[in-house]
């Protein structure tokens, strides 16, 4: 029998807010509800969004306290929504181009009164220059690419944080001139890059 969210969140020993699970649960009957009309994530069934949540919300074991930070291409919120949830002190900018996922991002955001989330349904490339502390992206593009299209949206002190897969090794030479560290969990491969790690 698979791990429920709540018991792989204390095999972690990650630190949530008091009122993080009861806000994963409103979250997922709401993807639920909206997956059926509008095939917002692959995800269809409980035990694949809690690992797609649990994927999501691993990074916070890790990272340091940030002030912002910036999901490129959040679909129905992973990681970016999952990761306003668990830092409720931190600004989270989530770019949804799609209308449907945007329109469902910004339902949470108003249900949930997530004061801390911003959505902005736009293609990364047209946001105006800003500088946030750590730039995310799951399963948009690979790494050069997202190098390029965050390249206005950062600072020598940026970090981003990509979700990868077991390929994430054959990207890491496109990483330029930024140090990096890979930190692996099961088939995930988290790719923290910044100019000073």
């Amino acid at each position: 029998m698979s791990m429920n969210l709540k018991s792989m969140i204390e095999k972690e020993s990650i630190s949530l807010p008091e009122n993080f699970m009861s806000q994963i649960q409103k979250y997922k009957e709401h993807l639920f509800k909206w997956n059926k009309i509008h095939n917002l994530t692959g995800a269809r069934d409980e035990k694949t969004v809690d690992e797609f949540i649990f994927d999501s919300l691993y990074p916070v074991s890790f990272l340091p306290p940030l002030k912002s930070l910036l999901d490129i291409g959040s679909g129905a919120g992973f990681p970016g929504m999952i990761l306003a949830l668990a830092l409720p002190d931190t600004e989270v900018t989530l770019v949804e181009p799609l209308t449907k996922r945007a329109s469902f991002l910004q339902f949470i955001k108003a249900d949930l009164g997530l004061s801390n989330v911003h959505i902005v349904k736009k293609r990364v490339e047209e946001m105006e220059d800003a500088s946030f502390e750590l730039i995310t992206s799951r399963a948009v593009t690979e790494t050069k690419m997202l190098l390029e299209l965050s390249k206005k949206l950062r600072n020598s002190d940026s970090k981003l944080l990509f979700y990868k897969g077991e390929r994430v090794f054959d990207e890491v030479e496109e990483a330029q001139r930024m140090q990096y560290k890979i930190i692996e969990r099961e088939k995930r491969h988290y790719l923290l890059l910044g100019e000073k790690l």
